[in-house]
């Protein structure tokens, strides 16, 4: 595309100049075989996230913070044609019958679109760009996410087996970390993921990934997270990583959890691990079940052994702010208890949050599970900072 446009613009009767020229090819070139204006913004390293408000508004997150870019789209035409070349690769669609939808892209990245009548101010495009350049505990600890006795911890709650959530807001980076550390289950293991939408590209040779099914235009044939999660029970998985527990699904987790299928992860969107516990409580009661709230706290706790908090600071840096462990039940309730915290000192006045991971001294209860599988971890790491 690029040697046509050159040959048609070179011409001696094109009175453009070279940059004039060059400017023009190139944007030619991301129309036909790109993205069109976002193509240059999928290719910079340092944008993490592109967000496309109707046609004249398209914004960047860089380093943590969101900014407006100089980009604008011609009309809706060309913004719904940027659409479907997205979505052209996948099975999923959008149109008057259905208005939105997530897919990944070949990268990994992820994209929600939303059109009008939904959307009033115009077809509207997120993307959460994958990060090629965040792939072991190494690369967390160098972006000051987490601590190398945090990192440690995590790796030996991996391969020991230990059940986790990770937990947090949108944006957070709990998918990336759920990347990062699910790369130290073994090799052998045979993994299977189950998500909305496909993001999760693990390393490992035996995994097998699964992904929902939204109902077709007669509202027919729709396969939920938890119809999935209840066929891979029967798939002889070793380890199930579930990409976000939304509803009833939450109970059938637990109860695998404590009926002998060890080392699951999971996602939640919550702001602390105590919300974790009040979002499992509703989600398990919404799935109509009869069943009493101590009963869910007594699974809750026979199950899981970790919350994993992550957040984003004021300075847009992602942090693991609490790794907290589940110790029995006090009143009926799950006991929560920190084992490592990150502790905001004070904010700079540029703005940079200021603070340290610490250690609050408390043991794991499952830290015998360590050495039954053959994992070593010191326990100075949890001496009380």
């Amino acid at each position: 595309v690029r040697n046509i446009l050159e040959g048609i613009l070179s011409q001696p009767r094109n009175p453009l100049r070279e940059k004039e020229r060059d400017n023009i090819i190139d944007e030619l070139v991301d129309e036909f075989a790109g993205l069109g204006p976002i193509e240059k913004l999928m290719m910079d390293p340092d944008v993490t996230e592109v967000m496309i408000n109707g046609t004249h508004n398209v914004y960047v997150e860089k380093f943590g913070k969101k900014h407006l870019t100089g980009i604008k789209f011609d009309s809706d035409q060309q913004l719904m044609y940027v659409i479907q070349k997205i979505l052209s690769p996948t099975r999923r669609r959008v149109d008057e019958s259905v208005p939105y939808t997530d897919i990944c892209l070949p990268d990994g990245s992820r994209v929600n679109i939303i059109i009008p009548p939904l959307a009033l101010d115009g077809p509207t495009i997120t993307i959460r760009k994958f990060l090629k350049k965040i792939i072991s505990a190494e690369d967390l600890i160098n972006l000051g996410t987490l601590d190398k006795r945090m990192a440690d911890f995590l790796i030996a709650c991996i391969k020991g087996k230990v059940n986790i959530i990770f937990a947090g807001a949108t944006g957070s980076g709990k998918t990336t970390t759920v990347g990062v550390l699910s790369s130290y289950i073994g090799n052998d293991e045979r993994t299977i993921t189950i998500e909305d939408t496909a993001e999760l590209h693990l390393a490992q040779d035996h995994v097998v990934r699964l992904e929902t099914k939204p109902a077709n235009i007669e509202g027919k044939g729709e396969i939920t997270i938890r119809d999935l999660f209840r066929n891979t029970l029967r798939m002889r998985p070793q380890r199930i990583i579930l990409g976000e527990i939304r509803g009833a699904e939450a109970l059938d987790m637990l109860q695998a959890m404590c009926s002998g299928h060890s080392g699951a992860l999971s996602v939640i969107h919550a702001d602390t691990p105590q919300d974790v516990m009040y979002r499992l409580e509703t989600m398990i009661l919404m799935s109509g079940v009869p069943i009493t709230l101590e009963a869910i706290h007594r699974q809750i706790v026979s199950s899981l052994h970790l919350v994993i908090q992550q957040d984003q600071l004021a300075d847009g840096v992602r942090k693991i702010t609490r790794i907290t462990q589940i110790n029995g039940l006090k009143n009926g309730w799950a006991n929560l208890e920190d084992i490592f915290y990150y502790d905001i000192e004070h904010v700079d006045e540029s703005g940079k949050v200021q603070g340290r991971f610490k250690a609050t001294g408390v043991m794991p209860v499952f830290y015998q599970i360590f050495g039954k599988r053959g994992v070593v971890l010191s326990k100075e790491i949890f001496n009380k900072d």
